[in-house]
């Protein structure tokens, strides 16, 4: 057994002051993804800094109508908030796809932002693996991939990104807004994750001292015709293969408005921002959708037993935006 620390504070600030001066030390939120990594070897925190008792569990409607989400809602209370439901339906719909009802009543939206990767080998501690040990190599490169990123990858690291919630944060324009001992700052989504290039080991552009206070959602008209759609090997408890986060505004029969993200082939949650451009101002048929997939797959890296993640990922947008035309459209 290794010693572990454990400290509850009861505000943001002191919660900040005590990451700072801890060096080797962890937020704990729901702990639905450290305390498995910490069980299996992998994380090596000599504290948790256990922030549950903090007041950033509300969902709150700002002045412009932007949803303000805590970052200790719990997955269960936000899918079923009645604003989240109606104004994007596609964020109700990632939350409830991606885990069990315990795990959901479990689970904070700071945790699943930092969720770390469910690869193998990054959970075999006796494989290469270049997140958990950087430098050690990367055996999924040459193992089995199934699995694996074709988007956003590198010669480091192949890792797909778990977060069904953070898809379709990424197609909503989510903000992400911290704070540490030098104050707070916002993070667009868009920014947040990053991809693995020469460092894998570092995921976000969060600083070790900074902490996740909320979330917030802008008020998209676009965003209530909206659907998310998860492809699995298993109809619940299953990490994406291929998913998708759209919405879609239709006028004339032509697409004024889309956002698209796609989720389970990627090293992070990945806005399909080259199959937007094609999609956009266009008509809203199906060579139009296959040719926005077609865009958006042009740099994809597919591996020896994961290229098939190109053809259901041009099915599954394809689908996913057929689903959201207008009934004289469709």
């Amino acid at each position: 057994m290794r010693p572990l620390a454990y400290v509850r504070p009861l505000d943001v600030r002191e919660a900040v002051e005590t990451i700072a001066s801890t060096p080797n030390a962890k937020f704990l939120g729901g702990g639905t993804n450290l305390v498995d990594l910490i069980r299996r070897d992998v994380e090596h925190p000599d504290t948790v800094v256990d922030v549950t008792a903090l007041p950033l569990n509300e969902v709150t409607e700002l002045a412009d109508g932007t949803l303000r989400v805590g970052a200790l809602v719990r997955n269960s209370h936000l899918a079923a908030h009645p604003l989240v439901r109606t104004r994007c339906p596609m964020l109700t719909q990632a939350i409830l796809a991606g885990a069990s009802g315990q795990l959901r009543n479990m689970a904070t939206m700071g945790g699943n932002l930092l969720q770390r990767t469910r690869c193998h080998y990054f959970y075999d501690t006796a494989a290469a693996c270049n997140k958990r040990e950087p430098g050690t190599g990367c055996a999924a490169l040459t193992g089995f991939t199934r699995n694996h990123a074709i988007l956003g990858t590198s010669e480091h690291c192949i890792a797909t990104h778990p977060s069904d919630m953070s898809v379709a944060l990424s197609a909503l324009d989510a903000t992400v807004e911290v704070e540490s001992i030098r104050g707070r700052r916002r993070i667009p989504i868009a920014d947040f994750h990053v991809p693995p290039g020469n460092t894998p080991q570092t995921e976000t552009t969060l600083s070790h001292d900074e902490l996740i206070t909320a979330v917030e959602i802008p008020p998209l008209a676009v965003a209530r015709n909206s659907r998310y759609r998860k492809v699995r090997d298993r109809a619940s408890y299953a990490f994406a293969l291929v998913s998708v986060a759209a919405a879609l505004r239709v006028e004339d029969d032509r697409i004024a408005e889309v956002r698209l993200a796609l989720g389970g082939v990627a090293t992070r949650p990945w806005r399909a921002t080259r199959a937007e451009a094609v999609l956009v101002n266009g008509p809203a048929t199906e060579e139009s959708f296959a040719a926005a997939a077609e865009a958006e797959l042009v740099t994809a890296v597919p591996q020896a037993d994961n290229g098939f993640k190109l053809e259901l990922a041009r099915r599954t947008i394809a689908a996913t935006l057929r689903g959201l035309l207008p009934r004289s459209t469709a």
